[in-house]
């Protein structure tokens, strides 16, 4: 670089040709020069073995419960661009039937798999790191959940781990408020399904995220949020050849809860809006090999109890022949209608009546 700066002084005593050509050739070097060392800073990938975000829930009014989502993706830029996408199939509970609950029911993650986290960085606020190591922040961030974007803020903590290594974690939760994503309607179901009252429509979101500086060795260094064993990926549904018994059960009941297969009224033509949740039933069937799945149709009480009786198998029927269609064993399908009778609530309102008008799948042991 100094030789460059050299050589346009030089030309600064000669001829005005001479002096516009080292001109360029120094404002070029320059540039050069520049992009250099914005080239310098590190772009950043997030290190899920060492990331963790929580969210706590409080149902009956007084009882909280902490759940994770344990697969994390994310980058940061040296620019300041950030991106975390969070696979929502991960939720993690503690237990099977709730963590299935969560994704079908309150998340729909056969619609909406994934939530994603994205925030601009401003370089500058965080200039001097390197030397205080640790440096606190507000950051206006944008979570898209459920198909909705909502800007938000978080109080953030950045802690320089290492050289190579960087936290940054929530000083305080953030309150996300389940209205806001349009997941209101779907707290009820989680009620109806787990028997509870009272489920508070807010979460408290609490995280830590660790970013690795691109094309550096992992450091041995490990923040205080990871030393939990229950911290970093764990396989997904995607990733299982088969399901237990318990978890084939399980997924079942909760897909028969969903009310998210639909047809015309009064018709057994089934809406291009169930195909979300029949891709999943089907691929829930595939690693269920040993059982056979009943689909039972249902409607509310309008109507003769025969022609509805007749509405509920044709119904039943559709959803059966979808399935076999997508390539599930006829063995494993068959298909039921029972009209108006087993309601699951009075025939008094709307509202009750479309709990009424429902398909659901019931599992049992294939004959040998």
């Amino acid at each position: 670089m100094f030789e460059v700066i050299t050589f346009w002084w030089k030309t600064m005593s000669k001829g005005p040709a001479t002096r516009a050509f080292g001109l360029i050739v120094a404002l070029s070097a320059l540039l050069l020069f520049q992009t250099q060392l914005a080239n310098a800073a590190p772009n950043w990938t997030l290190d899920p073995s060492a990331s963790v975000i929580t969210y706590q829930s409080v149902k009956k009014n007084t009882i909280v419960e902490t759940n994770k989502i344990r697969n994390i993706t994310g980058t940061l830029s040296s620019a300041g661009d950030a991106k975390i996408t969070f696979d929502l199939n991960s939720v993690d509970t503690g237990v099977d039937l709730r963590n299935v609950r969560m994704r079908f029911l309150f998340f729909e993650t056969f619609k909406y798999p994934t939530a994603e986290l994205t925030a601009k960085v401003d370089p500058a606020t965080f200039a001097d790191l390197a030397t205080k190591r640790r440096v606190k922040s507000t950051l206006p961030f944008r979570l898209n959940l459920h198909g909705v974007d909502k800007d938000l803020e978080a109080s953030i903590v950045v802690t320089m781990i290492s050289d190579t290594m960087v936290s940054v974690a929530s000083e305080a939760p953030v309150a996300v408020h389940v209205e806001d994503f349009g997941l209101l309607p779907n707290v009820d179901k989680l009620q109806q399904a787990a028997n509870v009252t009272n489920i508070v429509p807010t979460a408290s979101v609490s995280f830590d995220f660790v970013f690795t500086a691109d094309g550096a060795k992992p450091a041995v260094a490990q923040p205080v949020a990871a030393s939990s064993a229950e911290v970093g990926p764990v396989a997904t549904d995607a990733a299982k050849s088969n399901f237990s018994d318990e978890e084939c059960l399980n997924r079942f009941a909760v897909l028969s809860r969903t009310g998210a297969i639909y047809f015309r009224p009064a018709s057994a033509r089934l809406d291009a809006k169930s195909r979300p949740l029949l891709t999943e039933v089907e691929g829930v069937v595939g690693k269920c090999p040993s059982l056979k799945v009943e689909v039972s149709g249902y409607t509310d009480s309008d109507g003769s109890p025969e022609a509805n009786k007749q509405l509920s198998e044709r119904r039943a029927r559709s959803v059966a022949d979808a399935l076999i269609a997508a390539g599930v064993p006829g063995n494993q399908i068959s298909a039921a209608g029972y009209g108006e009778d087993r309601p699951v609530a009075a025939n008094d309102t709307p509202k009750n009546k479309a709990l009424n008008r429902r398909i659901e799948f019931s599992a049992s042991k294939l004959a040998n």
